[in-house]
């Protein structure tokens, strides 16, 4: 699977994946339950990059001493809104408003697509940000912060 990033705005960010073929159903639902559980994560909070405290110790984790306070001290991350999965032909799209997660929420994203790919949908490329002259996105607000106006069928 290719990666590929274009004009990016964390608040106002499109992510395009071009797959093989049109996508079954089955299909559909593994790529709708991935964006979901990826969304809902990062709704939560869960793309923290300043609260990497397990990642950081290391590979002894072996008794570790977690610290609330530092998790609880730590700059909120958190995604703001998004748009349900959209299917035309060998496409798929989605509308994030990424908010204040970090960008560790791409890398996930990205590992989770690639084992997607290699198990059960191929995926051709993921594109990251920007248009897709084949699949124009829909007319908008100027206003990076009106999510309302540039999605359908948000998740709130």
């Amino acid at each position: 699977m290719q990666v590929e990033f274009r004009e990016f705005n964390p608040f106002d960010v499109w992510l395009w994946l071009e797959l093989e073929q049109p996508p079954q159903e089955m299909e559909k639902q593994y790529l709708e339950t991935l964006f979901d559980s990826w969304f809902f994560l990062g709704k939560l909070g869960g793309f923290n990059a300043e609260n990497l405290q397990v990642q950081e110790t290391g590979l002894e984790l072996s008794y570790l001493t977690y610290d609330l306070e530092q998790s609880q001290g730590s700059f909120m991350a958190l995604m703001h809104n998004a748009s349900d999965l959209e299917y035309q032909d060998n496409w798929a799209r989605a509308w994030f408003d990424l908010g204040t997660s970090d960008a560790i929420a791409l890398d996930v994203l990205i590992n989770a697509l690639q084992q997607l790919s290699a198990e059960y949908v191929p995926i051709v490329r993921l594109i990251v940000g920007g248009e897709n002259e084949d699949w124009p996105i829909p007319d908008r607000e100027e206003d990076d912060f009106d999510a309302d106006s540039r999605a359908q069928g948000l998740y709130n």
